[in-house]
């Protein structure tokens, strides 16, 4: 499970951005892919699928690391690894989502995916989501990347059966994490947040 690389450089006002704004890899976030690609050609990652969310920046981010790493894969678009609605706080700068709902609202939402008020997160939804992605995936030959967004991608870890102890929730731009899924869908995350 990878996030997507950087969608603002140095100097942005970085925004919350989530299924409503539609931002490509900023030249930081195509940056980060190379180191990216490194990381996984040491692990000798190969993978026969690639499913991403439909949005730019996580479909820009998969074709890099196919095109890189493994040029035969396919790739799926899937609409349940679309980024989550911030709801009032989509597109502001974290600024004012602090301002309006506090930090110790995001907090929460960065330790225990606790959403803040406001913001449209259907976690049920999600959870059903990430256990189907997993499921999917244990039906396929090889190994799946899966190309998301920090928001959703916190809860592959409330789906997974089994989560290894002292990770956090939270995915960095271009980091992933590695999970185990057997043939009858027991998923266990091994890895989270790795960008090396």
């Amino acid at each position: 499970m990878l996030r997507h690389g950087n969608t603002f450089d140095r100097g942005d006002i970085v925004r919350r951005v989530g299924g409503r704004t539609d931002l490509p890899l900023s030249p930081s976030g195509r940056e980060q892919l190379f180191g990216l690609t490194r990381a996984l050609k040491a692990r000798n990652a190969q993978f026969t699928t690639i499913f991403s969310s439909p949005l730019k920046r996580t479909l820009e981010t998969a074709e890099y690391v196919r095109d890189a790493i493994c040029p035969m894969a396919t790739i799926d678009r899937v609409e349940a690894l679309k980024e989550i609605d911030y709801g009032p706080d989509e597109n502001c700068s974290e600024e004012m989502v602090i301002t309006r709902i506090g930090r110790a609202a995001i907090d929460r939402w960065d330790q225990e995916a606790i959403p803040p008020e406001g913001w449209r997160v259907d976690t049920r939804a999600l959870i059903i989501g990430w256990r189907k992605i997993f499921k999917d995936a244990s039906n396929l030959p090889g190994d799946v990347l899966i190309v998301t967004s920090n928001g959703v991608a916190r809860f592959a870890l409330n789906a997974a059966d089994r989560v290894e102890a002292g990770l956090g929730r939270k995915l960095r731009t271009a980091a992933f994490g590695v999970a185990e899924v057997t043939s009858d869908g027991h998923t266990s995350i091994l890895e989270w947040n790795v960008r090396s």
